[in-house]
């Protein structure tokens, strides 16, 4: 017996949306249209915090598939991302963000923002 979609909706609520981009987003089309839902892509928190309170880049074949397969398909949707230093620059030019009204920049340099963002 399948699921309904607002079963699955309950569900995945309760999970990562990071995570579970990056382990559904391509499986079958109706895992990826769960997963567009502004419910799993308005608000992504794209790195990692060790429990001494420093944030690390997400591995980089996992940045690279959010780069290349998964912000494309969402960037419309994205309303707040946190990056940290390492990956932002990256990510930030995946694609363009026309919703995007917050942004979070964790372990930043100065000249990294100036470079950026003049």
């Amino acid at each position: 017996m399948d699921l309904s979609d607002e079963i699955l909706l309950i569900i995945f609520e309760e999970l990562n949306n990071v995570e579970m981009l990056n382990s559904l987003m391509g499986i079958n089309r109706r895992l990826d249209k769960i997963l567009r839902d502004p419910i799993f892509s308005s608000h992504l928190t794209l790195m990692r915090s060790s429990s001494n309170g420093l944030f690390h880049p997400l591995v980089d074949i996992m940045i690279d598939r959010f780069c290349s397969q998964i912000l494309p398909q969402i960037h419309h949707n994205i309303k707040w991302l946190n990056l940290e230093s390492l990956s932002m620059e990256r990510v930030l030019l995946a694609s363009d963000y026309p919703n995007l009204y917050g942004l979070g920049l964790y372990q930043i340099n100065y000249d990294t923002i100036l470079r950026l963002f003049s």
